[in-house]
């Protein structure tokens, strides 16, 4: 993980606030919603098909409909989160919050091959960001504010002359005007000090909280030759909207009032949002009327990505300037150091990474036409994502300002970051007539190239149906199980301490649709 950190602090920090490995893995290690009966088998619809939800694993799967359909997914999903930090266990406060699952309209017409063709549009919530994680603990090793005499070490400014760069840090601009961070002669040597430092007993206190999601519009075509191969493909709009609101606090906890520190609190409201186009293309075969198998490819999805921030801070530094309490907030910054338009936006491209899926089901009853008299059916999907692959692109090439060689070093640390990862999914359906009871199964291995990182999700799911005179609802509810890790900031001359977490939640989904 040292390594890491040293390819992100070699350079001064050319972002409002520098993009950092855990924004490339947010869009990259998600596990989508879908309709209520593909979440209750697992989210396994990569052979199966006849189904809305297979615009987003495998669109060949559209090729199995025979009718029109509508279908609309509604859903509430809760969540909590428990972590450790240095020992110290804490609890987070439950997020709450409305899910939409797959919703949509698929039209199936007859085409020249002798088969039916199908056009699908379709609306999904990829990605949910909601949540609220707090931990803290007693730290004797490393500060906050060290971070930010690492960017003004590195910076080569003055402390007046950083207070006025829009190419430093809010963070850092902060903690110079409140004197969290300054310079001072040791031993004959000008050295840049953080005044926490002096403590060596802190008191760290974590609290975020994030919100929004990936929403995808997917617009579907797929084909139904001789019914024995399916083939499809679609294009897919993500919307991205996510927001992040922290407030860190640290505390001296070693009993000494004289020792130039008390504490400071940092806060930041971060917005990232944007655009992004993405394509799907699938294939499914069926041998035999029991078997289908499918293939499945989904390309990196591009984004343009505009971020911006907000932040404020307060510092009681004791008796070590003439103020008890020194408060500064990033607009006040930049308006007095005449920097317009302020500068707490900045533009990006993100590429998320590639998807192959293979899967296979089995039908029980599958040789009888008439579906009303099957069976049932278990089915399965293998999922390898090439998680490491995320990258990110300036908006603009390299114009002097460093750019290309920030985001170069931003890219290598990803790549040195992450993994390929595995996703597995398993379910299963039995049909009583007008009614079916499901199950299903969902892991997601770790997408950490560090061992010592822990993370992974598991999904359990169940539900029923019921299908009847051209109208069909589904219920399914699906338990999550997340292990995962934050880090509260990252140094390149210490080794970094993360804090674990382990998020619980469950998701209550309804489907209802009509055929016509």
């Amino acid at each position: 993980m040292q390594k890491i950190v040293t390819l992100l602090t070699l350079l001064v920090c050319q972002q409002l606030s520098a993009q950092l490995p855990e924004d490339a893995l947010r869009s990259a290690w998600t596990t989508p919603s879908g309709t209520a009966r593909q979440q209750a088998i697992g989210g396994a619809m990569g052979s199966l098909g006849g189904e809305i939800s297979a615009a987003y694993v495998n669109p060949a799967g559209l090729g199995l409909f025979r009718t029109n359909e509508f279908v609309l997914s509604p859903g509430f999903r809760f969540l909590s989160d428990k972590s450790n930090y240095l020992g110290t266990g804490t609890s987070g406060k439950t997020a709450d919050n409305f899910n939409l699952g797959t919703s949509g309209l698929v039209i199936n017409y007859m085409g020249r091959n002798g088969g039916s063709n199908v056009f699908s549009i379709a609306v999904n919530r990829m990605a949910n960001f909601n949540s609220n994680v707090h931990y803290s603990g007693l730290n004797t090793y490393s500060s906050f504010s060290e971070q930010y005499a690492e960017e003004f070490r590195n910076s080569g400014y003055g402390p007046d002359e950083a207070l006025g760069q829009p190419d430093v840090s809010y963070g850092t601009r902060m903690a110079l005007y409140t004197y969290l961070v300054d310079t001072a002669t040791i031993n004959g040597n000008l050295q840049v000090i953080a005044q926490p430092q002096k403590s060596g007993r802190l008191l760290q206190d974590n609290n975020l909280k994030s919100s929004g999601g990936i929403t995808e519009i997917a617009f579907s075509l797929a084909t139904n030759i001789h019914d024995k191969w399916f083939i499809g493909g679609s294009l897919g709009i993500p919307i991205i909207n996510y927001t992040r609101t922290q407030t860190y606090h640290e505390s001296d906890a070693s009993g000494n009032t004289n020792n130039d520190f008390d504490s400071f609190t940092y806060q930041e409201t971060y917005t990232s949002k944007g655009l992004g186009l993405n394509g799907k293309i699938g294939l499914i075969f069926k041998p035999a009327a029991s078997f289908r198998l499918g293939l499945a490819i989904h390309t990196p999805s591009i984004y343009g990505i505009t971020d911006k921030i907000h932040a404020s801070m307060i510092a009681r530094t004791e008796n070590y300037t003439s103020h008890q309490q020194i408060s500064i907030s990033s607009d006040s910054l930049d308006q007095m150091a005449g920097i317009s338009p302020p500068a707490n936006e900045a533009s990006y491209n993100l590429y998320t990474p590639w998807k192959f899926i293979l899967s296979g089901s089995y039908l029980f009853g599958g040789g009888i036409e008439d579906v009303k008299k099957q069976k049932g059916f278990i089915t399965g999907d293998l999922e390898y994502t090439t998680t490491g692959s995320s990258r990110f692109q300036p908006e603009n090439s390299d114009d002097g300002g460093g750019q290309d060689s920030y985001y170069d070093s931003l890219n290598a640390a990803v790549k040195y970051s992450y993994k390929g990862t595995l996703g597995m999914r398993l379910g299963g359906e039995l049909k009583l007539n007008t009614f079916m009871a499901r199950a299903g199964l969902a892991y997601y291995t770790n997408p950490y190239k560090d061992k010592a990182l822990k993370a992974d999700r598991l999904f359990v799911s169940g539900g029923v149906g019921y299908r009847n005179g051209g109208w069909f609802a589904d219920l399914t509810y699906v338990m999550g199980f997340s292990r995962d890790v934050n880090f509260p900031y990252r140094l390149g001359d210490k080794a970094n301490t993360a804090a674990t977490l382990k998020e619980t939640g469950g998701t209550v989904l309804l489907t209802v649709g009509v055929k016509f």
